[in-house]
């Protein structure tokens, strides 16, 4: 009796541990969130939620074709950065994703050369953290040539000693079926080596939103049977998953019909904060619906007898995807885009979840 007394408690002590286990923050994971400008509820999001970030990276440098970097980060945004111990690691961008300016760059060596001497420069300048590049509506066929631009990028850096990663518009690799999705897969989605690109630089933020937007019919912004199908390609490209940060969007997406005389009657998809998506649900008097298999909520009302659609991104959509980025265990952290457009439930539903960490120096 005493010896099958014993046994119990063992069992009960071994439960109960398991249960605290369970209810623990998964791991550690490094939270970057992205600032697309300097707008006043970005700041105060920032500055409220600082203790839960790692890294800031504000949409703030441009480069031309000749390779020469504009832009600056905003003083207050530096300061809060500087005070509340997160590190700074810009975005440079080809201004307005045009194709022509990133092509143009990536062709001329003496151009690629003027870029990297102005982001060592400006990272000692500022003390940046490193930089992240931001490149997109590149073209299949410059596939290579960013792949070599990334490598001599980040051979300077990690020399000067600052951190490179570039964003990454998903793929699962396909061409595509129809005209629309061959023209996405070849300008938006397959001009990246994404393997190559990780190995290469620090990490990869796996864009991981964007699923359905302005050129799209209305629908989720980041479904999570898409999510899953775009990460398990990364990873099985070989790309080592803490060198893969999980793509979270705090915005949603709102589509309606319009008109204007230059372009005619059309259907319009917006980005929209979580504050602007609430205003039009209780002006409409909708309430949202649910949608598991995607992770996402929805709505739709009659404006004068023409539908429009609203998809929500939430808390309750984050902790969907939570539950994704668990299940791929090693992921090295998230990347949300965009600060100041997210539901304010979000950060207790990532303090529950998540054990924050300051980004290794």
């Amino acid at each position: 009796m005493r010896l099958l007394a014993r046994s119990s408690l063992t069992l009960f002590l071994t439960l109960v541990a398991a249960c605290r286990q369970a209810e623990a923050p998964r791991r550690p994971a490094e939270i970057l969130v992205y600032i697309g400008g300097s707008g006043e509820r970005a700041l105060e999001s920032f500055r409220a939620h600082a203790d839960q970030i790692s890294i800031v990276a504000p949409q703030a440098f441009w480069v031309d074709s000749l390779g020469r970097v504009e832009g600056g980060v905003d003083a207050e945004l530096l300061a809060i950065a500087r005070e509340g111990g997160v590190e700074v690691m810009p975005l440079i961008v080809n201004p307005g994703f045009e194709q022509a300016v990133i092509h143009a760059l990536l062709a001329d060596s003496a151009a690629r050369r003027r870029t990297v001497d102005a982001l060592v420069a400006l990272a000692a300048e500022h003390a940046f953290y490193g930089w992240q590049f931001d490149f997109e509506n590149i073209h299949v066929s410059d596939r290579a040539a960013l792949t070599r631009f990334y490598g001599e990028a980040a051979d300077a850096l990690h020399a000067a000693g600052y951190r490179i990663s570039i964003a990454v518009v998903p793929t699962d690799g396909s061409e595509g079926e129809t005209p629309f999705h061959r023209y996405m897969q070849s300008n938006w989605r397959n001009g990246f080596d994404v393997a190559a690109l990780a190995e290469l630089g620090d990490f990869v933020s796996w864009m991981t939103y964007a699923q359905h937007g302005g050129p799209t019919a209305p629908g989720p912004i980041a479904g999570l049977r898409w999510v899953r199908t775009m990460v398990e390609y990364a990873l099985g490209q070989g790309v080592r998953p803490e060198k893969l940060s999980f793509g979270i969007p705090t915005y949603s997406g709102h589509w309606f019909p319009t008109y204007d005389e230059a372009r005619g009657a059309r259907v319009v998809g917006r980005e929209i904060p979580y504050a602007r998506a609430r205003e039009l649900l209780e002006a409409a008097g909708s309430e949202p619906r649910w949608l598991p298999e995607r992770g996402a909520h929805y709505a739709f009302w009659a404006n004068d007898g023409i539908f429009e659609w609203l998809f929500l991104e939430d808390r309750r959509s984050l902790a969907a995807k939570l539950d994704l980025f668990d299940a791929y265990p090693g992921l090295r952290g998230l990347s949300l885009w965009v600060l100041g457009a997210e539901d304010p439930g979000i950060w207790s539903v990532l303090e529950k979840r998540t054990e924050l960490r300051r980004a290794s120096r």
